[in-house]
């Protein structure tokens, strides 16, 4: 009752007041969010928010790490650690930061984020843009986290990209550089070979480029540290079925401890006639038009015997469900949480009790 409660409220009250903001501009009004949540962790807010969103939950473990929610927060939605604060005091179990990379980028030209309003989905061409690996790891260190001390209530992900002024034959040494930046404040690293927004980055998913990547990763992880976190593969929902089957089998071989399953959709199915128009920009396609298809590829990703991470489409308390009878371990949100607000943490943290 509380959670539909609450996505009510925020569908006819808070979404349209945001939406509106800022003449409109879907990242400005994402900024601002992320700079207002930011404020409300270190207010009296943060108490009443807490409270709020207060429920029992299903703890899961996930490659060794304890995560007391099994809903988490999106790479993408919060790429700098922002608002990491405040991300547990909404309900959710963990933050996958990022995606940051070796050298900070300032990403695509914008407009670069676009909102399909009657279809419950947006398309960007982001391109990675964040501060760089190493100031993350500044920010979440200056929170006092480090790796498995929980200092903000839950574990912290963090996800790493290749640099786009690196050419491929250096990414594994690009991406091993922002795995040494991070790998003292995240709990897991996510490999992120998906973004449709990188040129080039999806050739590294194909079997043998993606085995040397993860094979040197882990390695290098090891090296740094004998207890290191778990690596995670973020793959897209693009792939044909023998693209992906070569991809989980490369995942396994070279030591990944998990997979996330999916990245957005260059496809641009399920649109619905009002949005077509924006369905000819350029990017990545996510939300509810993104629902199927994701579900698609992590019923075959499960079976690949790792555990899975699930998200892209996750719009509903009921895609989370879907998600979790065909195996899923976690799901993650970005787009769902945009247009369902908290509310939908909190139904999706109330499942399975």
């Amino acid at each position: 009752m509380r959670a539909r409660l609450y996505q009510a409220a925020y569908a006819r009250l808070l979404r349209p007041l945001l939406f509106r903001s800022f003449g409109g501009d879907p990242e400005r009004i994402h900024e601002a969010m992320l700079l207002w949540l930011s404020a409300v962790a270190k207010s009296p807010l943060a108490g009443i928010v807490r409270l709020a969103m207060a429920a029992p939950s299903r703890p899961v473990t996930i490659a060794g790490v304890h995560f007391p929610r099994p809903v988490g927060v999106a790479a993408g939605l919060d790429k700098d650690g922002v608002a990491a604060a405040c991300w547990a005091l909404l309900g959710f179990g963990f933050a996958e930061l990022g995606t940051v990379t070796a050298q900070a980028q300032p990403g695509n030209p914008s407009p670069r984020l676009f909102r399909l309003k009657a279809s419950h989905g947006l398309i960007n061409r982001m391109g990675f843009n964040n501060h760089g690996a190493q100031a993350l790891a500044d920010r979440l260190a200056a929170l006092g986290v480090a790796r498995g001390n929980g200092a903000l209530g839950m574990p912290i992900g963090v996800s790493i990209g290749k640099t786009k002024v690196v050419p491929l034959d250096g990414a594994i040494e690009d991406y091993i550089q922002s795995l040494r930046s991070v790998i003292a404040v995240a709990d897991y690293l996510a490999v992120n070979l998906s973004s449709p927004n990188t040129p080039g980055l999806r050739q590294l998913q194909a079997g043998q480029e993606m085995a040397a990547l993860i094979t040197a990763l882990v390695s290098e992880a090891q090296r740094l540290d004998p207890n290191p976190p778990p690596i995670f593969v973020k793959l897209s929902p693009d792939m044909d079925r023998a693209g992906l089957d070569q991809a989980l089998a490369a995942a396994v071989d070279s030591g990944a401890a998990g997979l996330i399953v999916s990245n957005t959709t260059l496809g641009r199915s399920g649109i619905a006639a009002a949005d077509l128009a924006l369905a000819r920009q350029a990017g990545g396609l996510s939300g509810a038009p993104l629902t199927k298809l994701a579900r698609q590829t992590l019923a075959t990703a499960v079976s690949s015997g790792l555990p899975v991470m699930a998200t892209g489409g996750m719009m509903t308390a009921d895609d989370a469900q879907a998600a979790f009878d065909l195996g899923a371990a976690a799901v993650q949100l970005y787009s769902g949480f945009i247009y369902a607000g908290p509310g939908l943490t909190l139904a999706i943290n109330q499942l399975g009790r």
